[in-house]
């Protein structure tokens, strides 16, 4: 017998334009031509890694960065999307409140709310937009194969999605009932029942989206890749969650995301302020990556690693391998994980901003 459990049918969901958000990104938006902030003790390390991502494009190398959602918030969208646009970066990654922020900054251009306010009164994350377009583009985008990035890049960059019809999709469902894509078309089809929701296009406007990096990644065909954990995000708090879509579509993701890491020989892995989702989800995938080589007498190599954060790095020189146990930095999880990557390894200590600041600067 299963365990009792809630009717999220029942949660009470609010307008989002009622909720009080803390970031407005017209004013948090970091404008990529501006001069950059003097770097400090980091502007040879961002000298060295301007000039790996140079080569590694030169050669054909994956550049990938890996970001957790601060980098969103703090307003290094443009950042970012400066290094798309000009071809620098070849595959994004995030986590799920790096999309949540992205698209809530592109939809109503303010983002963040106060989870000490809203959590006793039952609010924190009961937002209804948000939760009902980031479920819906999972729900939809799984069902024809998509990555959840992909998908959210999608209903941002077209500003809305198109619902297929419910008898087309039970057609699909019962003359191919066997293929990969029947689960994410049956809770798509279940899903437009239960809500009523009507086939063909539904618009969403994004008036913000120049400010959005899924927008950028969807216009450029660059793959952004979301590996979230399910019940972290706020969209959970929506009654159109659904963590059997949000899993089909951030799986589909896991095997881009591995595609990138294959081909990451001489190219550079971007990291910045993502101290658990990025080196977890690079030590398996790397390891998969690796997997597939071998066969051909190949493997991932002579690859870097640039570590971005706040957290005191204990003064370590991480080109010198682990550090003893008797050294603060041997606790600095994230990068002993990425030190026994194989490939070499620096710690950048500093914050995001000035460095994708710097970053963008030099590579200009």
């Amino acid at each position: 017998m299963p365990y009792p459990q809630i009717d999220a049918n029942q949660i009470r969901v609010l307008p989002l334009d009622q909720r009080k958000s803390y970031i407005q990104i017209e004013q948090a938006a970091i404008d990529p031509s501006a001069p950059a902030p003097d770097p400090g003790a980091m502007g040879g390390q961002i000298d060295r890694l301007a000039q790996r991502i140079t080569e590694a494009r030169g050669s054909g190398a994956s550049v990938m960065l890996v970001y957790g959602a601060h980098v969103i918030k703090n307003g290094c969208g443009p950042l970012v999307n400066a290094l798309i646009d000009a071809g620098h970066i070849t595959h994004l990654a995030t986590q799920g409140a790096g999309i949540i922020h992205d698209w809530e900054f592109a939809y109503l251009g303010r983002s963040s709310e106060s989870v000490r306010d809203n959590t006793p009164d039952g609010r924190f994350g009961t937002w209804d937009e948000t939760g009902r377009w980031l479920s819906l583009a999972a729900l939809a985008g799984a069902a024809e194969g998509m990555g959840w990035g992909e998908a959210v890049g999608r209903l941002v960059c077209e500003e809305g999605l198109t619902l297929p019809d419910p008898d087309e999709l039970t057609n699909q469902i019962s003359d191919d009932p066997a293929s990969d894509l029947t689960g994410a078309r049956a809770d798509l089809l279940n899903t437009m029942r239960r809500f009523d929701l009507k086939p063909g296009r539904h618009e969403v406007a994004h008036p913000y989206k120049q400010y959005s990096v899924l927008d950028a990644s969807c216009r450029n065909r660059v793959p952004l890749t979301v590996h979230p954990g399910i019940g972290y995000d706020i969209i959970t708090n929506h009654p159109m969650f659904h963590g059997g879509a949000i899993g089909r579509a951030s799986a589909t993701d896991t095997r881009i995301f591995t595609q990138g890491v294959k081909n990451l020989s001489g190219g550079v892995y971007l990291t910045v302020g993502s101290a658990i989702m990025s080196p977890q989800v690079f030590e398996k995938a790397l390891s998969v990556a690796n997997n597939l080589l071998l066969p051909e007498g190949k493997r991932v190599q002579r690859h870097h690693m640039a570590v971005v954060d706040l957290q005191d790095g204990g003064g370590w020189d991480w080109s010198r391998g682990e550090p003893p146990k008797d050294s603060p930095a041997y606790y600095l999880r994230f990068c002993k994980t990425f030190a026994r990557m194989g490939g070499t390894l620096d710690y950048i200590c500093g914050d995001n901003r000035a460095v994708l600041a710097n970053l963008v600067q030099r590579l200009r």
